[in-house]
């Protein structure tokens, strides 16, 4: 039987928020916002373990505040992040055993359905990687040095992407375990991926499945978690 495993990633300090704290530890009706995180894949039957990278110094917190307290009970560990998101990314995935498929997401990222849990664990099993994006919403235009419009992007071929990032455990591990050290630009986890030369499908989003990161978002959150 094939094990499903979460990567939650919540080492971040999220500075644009510019609330003097890790933005997943804001509250959402008198909840952080990293408990709904971790709550959609506790929840889900799919996903058989979950693994949460924290900063080193809010590892206890995570454990007492929010894991325990919640009885969060799929969580197998929660490991210390890096300088970088890569690099606690790997950390992660060093501490696994026996994973077939991981999901990597965003502990800023509350408002996950079922739906696209799901479909990452599917997609993932066929072509090896996968994302959930959604198409944007306004025109995006490609600008000169000086600030003037060259042309604008076909919207039809272009996604925001968000997460969860699903692979097959050994794909993402080795590609991880191969770029760790080099000077690469690196945004994201498909970004890892495609390196390598593979390739990553893409599958439906959902709008309301936003990081938190300003607090424009927190607003906004506070109006999608009355449907949630």
């Amino acid at each position: 039987m094939k094990k499903n495993c979460a990567l939650i990633v919540a080492a971040g300090k999220g500075t644009r928020m510019g609330a003097g704290i890790n933005k997943q530890f804001l509250r959402i009706k008198d909840k952080p916002i990293l408990l709904y995180t971790l709550q959609a894949f506790n929840n889900h039957p799919e996903i058989d373990s979950i693994f949460l990278v924290a900063a080193e110094e809010e590892i206890e917190y995570c454990r007492k505040e929010i894991v325990q307290k919640y009885n969060i009970n799929k969580v197998q560990s929660i490991i210390k992040g890096g300088k970088e998101r890569q690099e606690s990314v790997f950390n992660g995935l060093k501490e696994m055993k026996n994973a077939d498929i991981v999901l990597i997401h965003d502990g800023a990222r509350p408002f996950i359905s079922n739906r696209i849990i799901s479909e990452g664990i599917k997609y993932a099993g066929i072509y090896g990687a996968c994302s959930c994006g959604v198409k944007p919403k306004d025109t995006i235009k490609i600008t000169n040095k000086d600030g003037f419009s060259i042309s604008s992007l076909d919207r039809n071929s272009l996604v925001n992407v968000h997460t969860p990032q699903c692979f097959k455990y050994d794909l993402i591990y080795n590609c991880h375990k191969e770029i760790a050290g080099k000077e690469v630009n690196i945004t994201d986890d498909t970004s890892v991926v495609e390196f390598f030369g593979h390739k990553v499908y893409m599958y439906e989003g959902d709008y309301k499945n936003i990081k938190i990161t300003t607090p424009e978002d927190m607003a906004f959150g506070e109006s999608i978690i009355k449907e949630f």
